[in-house]
């Protein structure tokens, strides 16, 4: 069997220049107007590069960014469940035309990310996308407070994509794009594959959602958030550590490939487990793991929106298929993992698993149910909260030394 096709039903569309087109291409960027990106647009900038945002060319239209926010569909027809804009304040953008080309900049070292034609130049209303794509216009809802803080003036139109950020570098082994997992996939004899977001280690709840997987799977992709995240979460690099470990001791040779992507976090709940399962669709994988919370944050959405939302969207809007797998938990009556469609017993048999429990455990110092991780993964995140322990008392004392 082959792999699902990449979203759009075509071939893999990177936008990113190579070789001496590439170096033309800047050559001439350096010239041009120059507009600093945020964050999560350095990320979407990175994803359109490498295809993961396949098949879009650049930055989304008004008419576009209406359409998703109002109906999850571009006005071309494509399926798309949240927009995928730039934005800028207004004295930036009256510095050039419509129709003028300029170069979008990393936020951090200014260096030339991509160039970009300006087809069009519009503002939106903020609250708008906020209630339609995040189902809150609470400001204290990360995604919301992203959306509020963005410049009024959205750019749209086709970009070429000059340089990866730096992940490849900040992450050899784990950095992929989507034609890397494909072959990767295709090398392994793989067709069908669950991907498991993650933005934390992984726990015994994760262990038990991958081995699901892995039952009715060839294998399952481990693909890690490597852009921002909300403070408190743990790094990618003890993750990755994290994960490494867990794999090495608790799961079958060639049932589990590990990957990262660019992305920040958007926290938007139902409509980010669909942007989720879609650019994992480029990525080659058929299904996408959908437990409980998906991509949530706070008590914003159910338990199991993520679930629902796959239901409510037309029927081919997507090849790679959402996993539901319901709320799940060790189980001291059944001795051992179980979820609330196998297991019997009573709440206070149960030991719910969460990483905000496990984060707000470790970072307390607290005793953590041997039930609730792996110890030699329990072994690692606790060197790394030891650390931060560490440098804080050292920051703390040097403070008061002046």
């Amino acid at each position: 069997m082959a792999l699902v096709n990449p979203h759009g039903g075509g071939n893999l569309k990177p936008l990113l220049l190579e070789g001496s087109e590439r170096d033309a291409e800047l050559a001439r960027a350096r010239s041009l107007p120059q507009v600093k990106v945020s964050s999560r647009e350095k990320g979407d900038i990175i994803m359109l590069g490498i295809g993961g945002f396949t098949p879009l060319d650049g930055f989304m239209s008004h008419t576009d960014w209406q359409g998703v926010c109002d109906g999850m569909k571009m006005a071309n027809g494509l399926f798309w469940p949240i927009p995928i804009t730039l934005s800028t304040d207004p004295a930036t953008a009256e510095g050039f035309d419509t129709g003028s080309d300029i170069a979008l900049v990393d936020p951090e070292d200014g260096a030339i990310l991509a160039t970009m034609k300006v087809t069009e130049k519009y503002r939106i209303d903020k609250a708008h996308e906020c209630a339609t794509v995040y189902k809150t216009t609470d400001e204290e809802h990360p995604g919301d407070k992203m959306v509020m803080e963005q410049g009024d003036i959205n750019l749209a139109g086709p970009i070429k994509v000059l340089s990866q950020g730096g992940f490849p570098e900040k992450y050899p082994e784990l950095f992929m794009s989507p034609a890397q997992t494909r072959a990767m996939f295709e090398e392994k004899g793989w067709s069908k594959v669950a991907a498991f977001q993650t933005r934390n280690p992984m726990h015994r709840s994760h262990e038990y959602l991958a081995k699901v997987a892995i039952e009715t799977c060839d294998g399952v992709l481990i693909h890690s958030l490597l852009g921002n995240l909300k403070p408190g979460d743990i790094p990618a690099d003890v993750r990755t550590k994290a994960i490494n470990t867990l794999v090495d001791n608790y799961f079958v040779d060639n049932t589990i490939a590990q990957a990262g992507y660019p992305l920040d976090m958007r926290y938007a709940g139902p409509r980010e487990a669909l942007l989720h399962a879609l650019f994992r669709q480029n990525y080659g994988c058929s299904h996408l793991i959908v437990g409980r919370d998906h991509a949530g944050v706070g008590d914003y959405y159910g338990p199991f929106d993520a679930h629902h939302i796959f239901d409510e969207i037309p029927k081919g809007s997507l090849e790679t298929q959402a996993l539901k797998i319901d709320w799940t938990f060790w189980c001291y009556k059944c001795e051992g993992m179980a979820s609330a469609r196998t297991c019997p017993h009573d709440p206070e048999h149960r030991l719910l698993l969460s990483g905000t429990k496990l984060r707000k455990m470790l970072s307390e110092d607290a005793e953590v149910p041997d039930k609730f991780s792996r110890p030699e993964v329990l072994e690692i995140l606790r060197a790394y909260y030891t650390g931060l322990t560490e440098k804080v008392e050292i920051k703390l004392s040097g403070h008061s030394a002046r």
